[in-house]
């Protein structure tokens, strides 16, 4: 048995998928999966399990190998978790007996209707991204499978992240805080992120690490940050590849980030974490699986109730006290033992 799952979105989505791509493996022990991602997301494929071959989709010429070998497999079956013309696409040239999605309402006439033969009913915008994904496997016979992120961190991200905590003397224990993403409308204030900062290295009396990537508006905001700051912090932005990253996260004592790929990276690392939400709606994208305090809006403790029709907000409606008192609320917790 072939079987072709199509994740052409980002590393928070691909990190989301992580339960279905593990349900299809213990259903289908012997079936070969074949999964195909963005190269946006491509960094996390070592730490994904269950997967025999892996295609990385770049958006350049050298994809036409990849139409070409979906084109002449011979699948069984097609999961399409992207939705897009362009898993369309693959979709149709898998020629799967079952090709499987969910339609997007609104834009159905961009895609190629004619690509599946297994159009599900679920509204994805009222469902939890990972139960969506794991709704789509319903023609495969799989219900009620775990939602557990499942990644697993190669040996050579955990030794590159010892490395990196013996040269900038990172002792325990240590917070990560992640201000920056690929969105700017996710940043929030640098003077808040500063006096939070502060807060957790003066009073908290912890090592604070600050993360990022290397897109010069995220590296621009962070510079800001550190600019308010009264102190030194350790600064790692731009110098950890995703995985390495995820070995500290699943080391540190609490991480405090906005909605990115890191807060997935500490769910799936069961590390405490504050997620401040603006824009996205946290009924979605916010963790389930570990300890995640989740702020939005103007109030001044953390979310209890979540729904899908909640509306963005600015971020900057967060108040620099809810993010403290929601960190020093873990902080005072016992620590997680580690795993």
């Amino acid at each position: 048995m072939h079987i072709l799952l199509l994740q052409l979105k980002r590393i928070g989505d691909l990190i989301l998928t992580t339960p279905a791509i593990h349900a299809v493996r213990g259903t289908f022990p012997d079936a070969t999966l074949i999964l195909i991602v963005s190269r946006e997301a491509a960094a996390l494929l070592p730490a994904i399990e269950g997967v025999d071959r892996t295609l990385i989709f770049k958006r350049k010429l050298s994809d036409l190998s990849i139409y070409h070998t979906v084109t002449w497999e011979r699948f069984d079956y097609c999961i399409d978790f992207t939705r897009n013309d362009r898993s369309a696409l693959l979709t149709s040239l898998s020629r799967a007996k079952k090709r499987i999605m969910a339609p997007r309402v609104r834009n159905q006439s961009r895609l190629n209707a004619s690509a599946y033969n297994e159009l599900l009913q679920h509204r994805m915008h009222e469902m939890h991204t990972i139960d969506y994904n794991l709704a789509l496997l319903g023609p495969l016979g799989i219900r009620d499978a775990s939602a557990a992120i499942r990644l697993q961190i190669p040996s050579s991200a955990l030794a590159r992240a010892d490395e990196i905590r013996r040269s900038f003397k990172i002792d325990n224990p240590f917070i990560i805080f992640h201000p920056g993403s690929a969105w700017t409308e996710k940043f929030w204030d640098a003077q808040r992120w500063a006096k939070t900062i502060d807060h957790a290295r003066t009073v908290s009396k912890v090592t604070v690490v600050i993360t990022g990537g290397t897109s010069p508006s995220e590296l621009k905001h962070i510079a800001e940050i550190k600019s308010k700051l009264s102190g030194t912090v350790v600064d790692l932005s731009g110098k950890t590849d995703l995985l390495t990253l995820a070995a500290l996260i699943a080391q540190a004592r609490l991480v405090v980030t906005v909605d990115s790929a890191p807060m997935h990276l500490a769910a799936a690392t069961k590390t405490s974490q504050v997620v401040l939400f603006g824009p996205t709606n946290p009924f979605h994208w916010r963790p389930r699986e570990s300890t995640a305090l989740i702020l939005q809006g103007k109030t001044a403790s953390p979310l209890v109730t979540f729904s899908h029709q909640q509306p963005g907000v600015p971020m900057n409606d967060i108040s620099t006290e809810a993010v403290i008192n929601a960190m020093d609320s873990l902080l005072s917790a016992p620590a997680a033992p580690a795993s």
